[in-house]
């Protein structure tokens, strides 16, 4: 049997594009450090004590994603492929307690701001993770369907971690407080836009699970504005009468 020069050439191009998800991963972690430093990891790391264990344990989970997106992707570049597959279980249990701790956490803030007075400042705060975690769950679970067609998993996987840095990039008070929409869509999706550059390099296209998280994330961004509206301070009004 004989091989071609696109039987060679392929597996090595296919070892670039796993590489490029490696440093991908560290810039997202970059940003979340970034963006929470002042407010979460420089005060703790300086002693001070989050204001509930709830907060410490939601930060604990979302290190512990980005950390283990970032050990996934390295096993991928290194070529330990079955070593990411028996990970790839936990990972998906990690990114179901995420979900599940990021929705708590933001009930317990929304109970603590319900409890000041303030139902305009607790109905703005409650929307953004609600919005965050209704994007990130499909994403989520689409990457486990696609678990078997790596082509697609890999990228999904990328953006559903990508979606997750929108809290860390509106925290960026040098950006502005809040962010521009403008500057929101030209920092945050810039792991995926880096990526979508890196394949459009390499093999004339863009992947179509980047073209969907681009949309997703100008879709939450574009719905932001709707925290203050009538609609959602009433319904936060309705959820408020379950604290009492």
């Amino acid at each position: 049997m004989t091989t071609t020069l696109t039987d060679a050439v392929a597996p090595r191009a296919a070892l670039r594009t796993r590489r490029v998800f490696v440093p991908l991963a560290l810039l997202a972690i970059l940003m979340a450090a970034v963006g929470f430093w002042p407010g979460y990891f420089g005060p703790v790391l300086a002693g001070a004590k989050p204001k509930t264990l709830l907060v410490h344990f939601h930060a604990v989970i979302f290190v512990g994603w980005l950390a283990m997106f970032t050990t996934q992707a390295a096993l991928a570049a290194t070529g330990r492929v079955a070593q990411h597959m028996r990970l790839g279980p936990w990972l998906f249990i990690f990114g179901g307690m995420l979900i599940v701790v990021g929705i708590v956490t933001t009930l317990g803030r929304f109970e603590a701001d319900v409890a000041t007075g303030d139902l305009a400042l607790a109905a703005r705060r409650l929307f953004g993770p609600l919005r965050d975690m209704v994007v990130f769950t499909p994403l989520l679970i689409a990457g486990w369907i696609y678990r078997r067609r790596p082509e697609f998993h890999k990228r999904i996987m990328l953006v559903a971690t990508n979606v997750l840095l929108v809290a860390a990039v509106s925290r960026m008070q040098f950006l502005g407080a809040p962010p521009p929409s403008w500057i929101m869509l030209l920092l945050w999706p810039l792991p995926t836009y880096i990526a979508m550059a890196h394949d459009f390099v390499a093999k004339r296209l863009v992947h179509p699970a980047y073209a969907i998280g681009v949309l997703a994330m100008v879709a939450m961004q574009v719905v932001s504005p709707f925290r203050r509206t009538d609609t959602w301070i009433e319904f936060s009004t309705w959820l408020a009468a379950f604290y009492g």
